[in-house]
């Protein structure tokens, strides 16, 4: 879980320079198409983090999920352990 994050933040934090380093040469540049690119790469620029985001707490939501999961599950199988000695 932990090494799916990292790479899931790496790849964040490499599309982000990539996106700064796209907006600076696109404003530089004088291009009929430039303010497009310039205008996608800031768009770019803030969903990027918001995925990565997103991304983030789906995974520590599904881990929180598969614990509670599996605590639960314990807690029955006692449960019915101590049921099933009560009855003998």
């Amino acid at each position: 879980m932990k090494k799916a994050k990292r790479i899931l933040a790496l790849s964040g934090v490499i599309l982000l320079v990539a996106m700064y380093v796209a907006t600076l040469v696109f404003a530089l540049l004088d291009s009929p198409n430039s303010f497009v690119l310039f205008k996608a790469s800031i768009y770019c620029t803030i969903v990027i983090p918001v995925i990565v985001y997103s991304g983030t707490l789906i995974f520590n939501n599904a881990a929180r999920k598969k614990e509670w999961k599996i605590e639960t599950d314990d807690a029955k199988d006692a449960q019915d352990d101590n049921s099933k000695n009560d009855e003998n």
